[in-house]
């Protein structure tokens, strides 16, 4: 928070121990809505109340549209469905039906039908697309002229539209509501108000579909610089329009959802503050995770049976310490590709979107990694044994020889892990991609979860066959 919020903060928390409304009412009317948003995530329930009572109701609709999710789910409980009906009222379409979407069905219902219809049909409208698609986050607000009007006509449709935001766009559609093109601000000004919009009209304006993702949104702004692109249905009908600063949220909303995946947990976690509801969320990750690890436990004791069947267990006793190495190791080069991999995914890189391309740069990098880790790594498992030495039973039968064996299997088990890591966090994110799952999740605990079973088995099975032909 910064030093101003917090100044804010501070002020209302004294004015409301003192009960000083008046005064409170006048450092509210100073500050703009996120600001009193932000501070509001910080109060009690019973502050909250206080504040919002001194609160016009289209600035409070403002505050309940920014405060995060989790907070919003507790004025649910504070506000009666009379008020929370005004404050839902005040807010744009769009903002209106991401509140609505956070309530039970039942009572996100109940408030529409109390609703004006018009308002109402609209709000329904925005709900029925997907919450991450470009029908979910576009504004039904605009403004639309036919091909055969004139700059006038533009004009008047202009100044009786009903726009809060600033806006450059005309949107110009056909006799059936077809989208044709869009006309900047300056040439409507500077034009006759008897020239026709359709020589002014830029027929090659760029659209997203009311289906696509948000994340192709989100591009398509970055790589054309727009300030708002129309939205048009499957049958090329113009029904909305979304604006950059929609985009900058969902921006932030994708880079959390990847951050979440990524760690292996869930942006649901946020939306309420019940601890049991976390410990829920991240399990939901973590039981998977643990049975993975399971197999790898298998793995190792099934190991251990034939090392001990061949009279090789000091051996591998020595060998199944270098273990955890080889696993952590491998299992980071192959987030590190995962990581770039979603990264490009998410941002619509082209480079990122061709699999030939970057399989070929990344298998380069693997292998400079590889062998350097491997060769690394081969040193350190053969030198540690012997500067780490404990008088045992165990440790006077590993030989010189059999070092040299063990660190061979490493060196090369560490070469071989870290190209399948890599390849593993190469091919998983275009494979998710692909049946439509977001790849962020294939860069978190799956891929370090399926690798550490990879690599304790390829490196056991090299010590097994080294230690064979050797002896």
């Amino acid at each position: 928070m910064s030093e101003e919020r917090t100044h804010l903060f501070e002020q209302i928390q004294q004015m409301l121990a003192i009960t000083d409304r008046d005064g409170l009412s006048g450092v509210l009317c100073e500050h703009r809505s996120s600001d009193i948003g932000e501070v509001i995530e910080l109060l009690e329930n019973d502050q909250r109340r206080a504040v919002f009572d001194l609160l016009e109701r289209e600035v409070a609709a403002e505050v309940l549209e920014k405060v995060d999710e989790a907070t919003r789910s507790e004025l649910f409980e504070i506000f009666g469905e009379t008020e929370l009906l005004g404050l839902i009222s005040e807010l744009d379409p769009d903002d209106a039906a991401d509140v609505l979407a956070e309530l039970p069905h039942e009572e996100s219902e109940d408030l529409l039908d109390h609703m004006e219809e018009a308002d109402a049909d609209q709000i329904k409208d925005l709900m029925s697309y997907s919450e991450d698609s470009a029908g979910g986050i576009m504004d039904p607000v605009h403004v639309r002229v036919r091909e055969d009007a004139t700059v006038g006509q533009a004009i008047s449709e202009i100044q009786k539209a009903e726009l809060e935001e600033d806006f450059f766009f005309v949107f110009v559609v056909d006799k059936h509501d077809r989208f044709v093109g869009e006309v900047r601000l300056r040439p409507l000004i500077v034009s006759s108000e008897n020239t026709s919009i359709s020589e002014l009209v830029e027929e090659d304006a760029i659209f997203v579909r009311a289906k696509d993702d948000q994340e192709h949104v989100r591009n398509i702004f970055s790589k054309n610089d727009l300030i708002v692109v129309p939205v048009l249905d499957e049958h090329d009908k113009l029904i909305g329009r979304i604006t950059a600063d929609r985009v900058i949220e969902v921006a932030e909303e994708e880079a959390a959802e990847d951050m979440y995946a990524m760690a292996g947990t869930d942006a649901a976690e946020l939306e309420n503050f019940s601890i049991a509801h976390a410990a829920r969320v991240r399990m939901t990750w973590l039981l998977p995770c643990l049975i993975g690890t399971a197999v790898t436990a298998i793995v190792i004791l099934v190991f251990r049976d034939i090392f001990t069947q061949a009279e090789f267990l000091p051996i591998y006793l020595t060998a199944i310490a270098f273990s955890p190495m080889i696993c952590a190791i491998s299992g980071n080069a192959g987030l590190q590709t995962s990581a770039i991999v979603v990264c490009g995914l998410a941002t619509g890189d082209l480079a990122a979107l061709r699999l030939g391309q970057v399989f070929a740069r990344e298998v380069r990098v693997a292998l400079f990694v590889a062998l350097s880790c491997g060769v690394i790594g081969g040193g350190i498992c053969g030198v540690l044994p012997n500067v780490i030495n404990v008088e045992s039973a165990v440790t006077q039968s590993i030989t010189p020889g059999e070092q040299v064996q063990i660190a061979a299997a490493f060196s090369t088990a560490m070469f071989m892990t870290i190209m399948v890591a890599t390849t593993l966090g190469l091919f998983l994110p275009f494979l998710f991609r692909r049946v439509g799952i977001d790849p962020a999740i294939s860069s978190g605990p799956l891929v370090t979860t399926a690798n550490d079973a990879i690599s304790a088995t390829i490196y056991l099975a090299l010590t097994l066959l080294l230690t064979s032909m050797f002896h």
